[in-house]
């Protein structure tokens, strides 16, 4: 015959307590794991975005400024100004282009941060189970009664 298993206060066994809270550190681990997904899937996407932004800077000034530079610059010359001077206000304004670019980028790189809300929730998560440990209980069994007896 097998012993009655033990219950506590709400006629559930130590077997279905162990089970349950299993069930919720197991529930409480992915929704911290889900939680942080979703931070950093955010972020990710700012970083592309301003990724994206500074490739596109980069591309115009290392690329597209030389031609069209040339281009826009014989386009102005017809209208009676100097060659180089039609040269020096198309350079010019295919800098400020790649400047305000590259400020973008620097704007959506200074909004990604890191998960906040994960790594709170998992120190404070960290914290509750260090106070949590199971405390050493004695063991009584014959051979810790047989040593108390010879004492």
């Amino acid at each position: 015959m097998s012993p009655a298993p033990e219950h506590n206060g709400d006629g559930r066994s130590i077997g279905q307590l162990f089970a349950a809270a299993t069930a919720e550190m197991s529930a409480l681990v992915h929704d911290e794991i889900a939680l942080a997904k979703a931070e950093l899937r955010q972020d990710a996407r700012r970083a592309a975005i301003g990724s994206g932004a500074l490739v596109v800077a980069l591309a115009l000034a290392i690329f597209a400024v030389p031609m069209g530079c040339m281009a826009l610059a014989y386009v102005l010359h017809r209208t009676t100004l100097p060659l180089d001077a039609c040269f020096g206000i198309v350079c010019g304004a295919f800098f400020v282009l790649a400047g305000l670019l590259g400020l973008l980028a620097v704007g959506r790189f200074k909004k990604v941060k890191k998960p906040e809300l994960s790594i709170s929730s998992a120190k404070e998560t960290a914290a509750v189970l260090q106070k949590a440990k199971p405390h050493p209980r004695p063991l009584e069994s014959a051979e810790t009664k047989a040593i108390d007896a010879r004492m």
